[in-house]
């Protein structure tokens, strides 16, 4: 049976972002649609990327076989993309509208039949205030929130962690189907080097307000005083990059902190291979790319809990929640005395490379993939099942020969063992429905249950058994 990729062959589909992979400015969500649509170009489908184009970059190039078309800047990258699609309404098969505080607003500007797929990583809401003043962020929340839900209507949007679709139904109220396609993690290059021999914070981000890496700054000298021979790398550069650096002087902590700016891969593995910890005091994110990017390389996380950010993180197994920023400095003194004990530190780094292992590029491209081809097949309406959309049930089925009968949709994943056992994660799907479901296709049920955030993240596995909580650390510091 072909995959959900292999059906997007010969395909056109047009990606909307502002900005590409190549943009100076360029973060997790870039890498995020790139990853994926360059597994769609290497299945035969045909890739335009629609983008800004920052100075000194070419209107047109190929990055990995996506076609990459750069018009307007920051701002008018949005209506120089609506001409586009008005112009050429028939070009494109579908359309991926990627939501980066403002989407494109797509289903404005195609045909009503051209499928328009929104990816959204997180809620901007509270950010637009940190970036612009007081009406332009009220602005920019109304066309997130009011606009948009008109715009896209009961269309499917496609979130990057379950803490993203709940945003999206509490905060932005988008009342279509909302499918979660988790980031992938790219496998790490190279043997880890070992942990330094002190205490070692290191932190990846991109320094930008959100971030709030002041607020860890802050927290570092009741640290330093409690562990005296603390050291924190800081790699990244970005709009807060000077007031940090002032910060670090006021604060006296030149000796503990070191902000090495943007680094190449092979130099930021290098600094990330020596940390004990790594730290997201984030107000938010879609899902915590540099937390897991950590993970790879056996580094723990210490993060203050907040949307995305709370799905990278399994507590007391992969690293640590606390409830609020105001708590970091405690929080951090009882994770690095925690990670003093060496074969704690080695099996926290164990189910983090485990856990890491669990996100994959393929998955996300083939998840992505079937939200796409459901909506060229108008969403496949005669499969009716009668749960909420984001409800989702977990089917086990008894061993079985035979192949699957019957049609699933695109968006189920499935996943049978050596001994024939299937299980298959079913959206739009209670308990009961499932039931039906399986039957439906030629399977006896052994057990069913209500998936959670884990089984999302993961597939119809979910959660293997050592990333289970933990009797020692569970709960919040």
């Amino acid at each position: 049976m072909s995959t959900n990729v292999e059906m997007l062959r010969d395909k056109r589909i047009a990606v909307l972002n502002w900005r590409d992979v190549h943009h100076p400015q360029a973060g997790g969500a870039e890498q995020y649609m790139h990853r994926i649509a360059r597994l769609w170009v290497a299945a035969g489908a045909h890739v335009t990327w629609l983008t800004a184009r920052p100075d000194g970059h070419p209107a047109h190039c190929a990055i990995d076989g996506v076609d990459v078309v750069r018009t307007g800047g920051q701002f008018t990258v949005y209506p120089r993309v609506a001409t586009i699609l008005l112009s050429e309404r028939d070009r494109f098969d579908a359309v991926v509208d990627c939501q980066n505080g403002i989407p494109f607003f797509a289903p404005f500007f195609v045909r009503s039949r051209t499928p328009v797929v929104q990816v959204v990583h997180h809620v901007h809401q509270d950010q637009f205030s940190d970036r612009f003043p007081p009406p332009v962020a009220m602005f920019g929340r109304f066309l997130e929130g009011t606009v948009a839900r008109r715009a896209y209507g009961r269309r499917t949007v496609v979130a990057v962690s379950p803490s993203t679709r709940a945003e999206l139904r509490q905060r932005l109220r988008m009342r279509g189907p909302i499918a979660v396609v988790p980031n992938g993690v790219e496998p790490p290059v190279g043997t880890a080097a070992p942990r330094a021999e002190n205490p070692t914070i290191v932190v990846v981000s991109r320094l930008v307000p959100h971030k709030r890496l002041d607020r860890l700054v802050d927290a570092l000298p009741e640290v330093v005083s409690r562990v005296p021979d603390l050291h924190v790398d800081i790699v990244g550069d970005g709009v807060e990059s000077a007031r940090l650096r002032r910060l670090v002087h006021r604060r006296d902590l030149e000796r503990v902190v070191t902000l090495h700016g943007h680094q190449p891969d092979r130099i930021r593995d290098e600094i990330l291979d020596r940390a004990w910890l790594t730290v997201s005091a984030s107000a938010g994110e879609g899902w915590g790319c540099s937390v897991v990017e950590a993970a790879s390389r056996g580094v723990p996380c210490l993060a203050v809990e907040s949307p995305g950010v709370r799905d990278s993180v399994v507590e007391g197994r992969t690293g640590w929640l606390v409830g609020s920023v105001d708590a970091l400095a405690g929080a951090l003194v009882f994770a690095l005395e925690a990670l003093s004990d060496a074969d704690v530190a080695a099996a926290f780094a164990d189910r983090c490379r485990a856990w890491a292992a669990c996100f994959t590029w393929e998955r996300g491209a083939e998840l992505l993939a079937g939200v796409v081809i459901q909506e060229l097949a108008g969403r496949q309406s005669r499969q009716r099942r009668v749960a909420r959309p984001d409800i989702a049930a977990v089917v086990r089925c008894r061993p079985a020969v035979a192949p699957l009968t019957g049609r699933l949709r695109c968006t189920d994943e499935v996943v049978t063992d050596q001994q024939g056992v299937t299980t298959m994660l079913l959206g739009g799907c209670d308990d009961r429905d499932a039931v039906a479901v399986a039957e439906r296709v030629g399977r006896e049920v052994e057990s069913v249950r209500l998936a959670d955030r884990y089984d999302l993240l993961l597939g119809p596995n979910g959660r293997p058994a050592e990333f289970g909580p933990s009797p020692a650390a569970s709960g919040r510091l």
